[in-house]
């Protein structure tokens, strides 16, 4: 990559700012968001250092960086598009030779844990008044993701013969197309037992066990608009999703039980320290547990 003077800096930003504003007629405002997050950038560059010296590990040590700093993903989304938009204009007008952004990427943020619903307002969801179909369907899917933690493309995916009342459990075909058998509360083996009756008069196209009224494999978007409707009808003043029901009931476990590696197994996590970030335990509560339980971690008696 050619490496250009340092007084390349402000020119080459003077003529994508010119480029913006007359041949591609962005708006004002995206042109100022363009320039503040280059010019942000900018100002980590060592006192040497110019955008046509800048490498793809150097620019995504800059992106780190600003990340460390507090920069929040939204800022550093326009940072990385920004960079991106310019150094295309760079490669277009023959300043550089190669693209040193095109395979940038923002570093990852962290993903805020979903609050659990409070076993007052579980109770409160699932005390519907079915009375036709769609809603004993419905009734049977929610007691489902209450009962067993499932994903929704676990529940989606469920056929008539995974559900085996005997055993009171289910067969799910979870990540990494790994099987695993969950229990099932009495509550929702009643309300799929219901679902199943009403299903009969349904013409199915397989053996899908939750169908629409015309008895096609009900889609996951569907489910969740299920949900989020029968959330707004119970009045709970949260937006209610499989994965706030599967959240739930890894919490109500825990909370009950305290025993994390059951709790792993029946969430079909292959590692612990999935559940931890999941279930959103403290270390000190980890701590505990493991002290309690690992036989090479208590402390030996005289």
């Amino acid at each position: 990559m050619a490496v250009n003077a340092l007084s390349d800096n402000k020119g080459w930003l003077a003529d994508f700012e010119r480029y913006l504003r007359t041949e591609r007629q962005v708006s004002a405002y995206t042109v100022r968001n363009y320039l503040f997050e280059l010019n942000r950038v900018e100002k980590l560059f060592a006192e040497t250092e110019s955008w046509g010296a800048q490498q793809h590990d150097s620019l995504q040590a800059l992106l780190a960086k600003l990340h460390r700093k507090g920069l929040g993903a939204r800022s550093l989304s326009l940072t990385l598009s920004s960079l991106k938009q310019f150094y295309e204009f760079l490669l277009r007008e023959q300043h550089i030779k190669l693209n040193p952004a095109i395979n940038l990427t923002a570093p990852k943020q962290g993903k805020p844990l979903p609050k659990n619903m409070d076993v007052d307002s579980v109770t409160h969801l699932l005390e519907i008044d079915a009375n036709d179909p769609l809603s004993f369907r419905d009734k049977a899917i929610m007691e489902l993701f209450y009962s067993s933690g499932l994903r929704l493309a676990e529940l989606a995916g469920l056929n008539v013969a995974d559900i085996q009342f005997s055993q009171a459990q289910v067969k799910v075909l979870g990540k990494g197309s790994k099987e695993r058998i969950v229990p099932i509360g009495k509550l929702a083996l009643q309300a799929i037992s219901q679902w199943l009756d009403i299903k009969r008069d349904i013409l199915c196209d397989d053996d899908a066990l939750f169908v629409t009224a015309k008895g096609k494999r009900l889609a996951h978007r569907s489910i969740q608009a299920r949900l989020a409707k029968w959330g707004q009808e119970q009045a709970l003043g949260i937006k209610v999703h499989p994965h706030k029901l599967r959240h739930s009931f890894a919490t109500h476990m825990l909370e009950s039980s305290a025993d994390l590696r059951a709790v792993q197994e029946l969430l079909g996590h292959a590692n612990l320290s999935t559940t931890q970030v999941y279930t959103s335990l403290d270390f000190q509560h980890l701590a505990k547990v493991y002290d309690g339980a690992h036989p090479r971690a208590k402390k030996r008696t005289k």
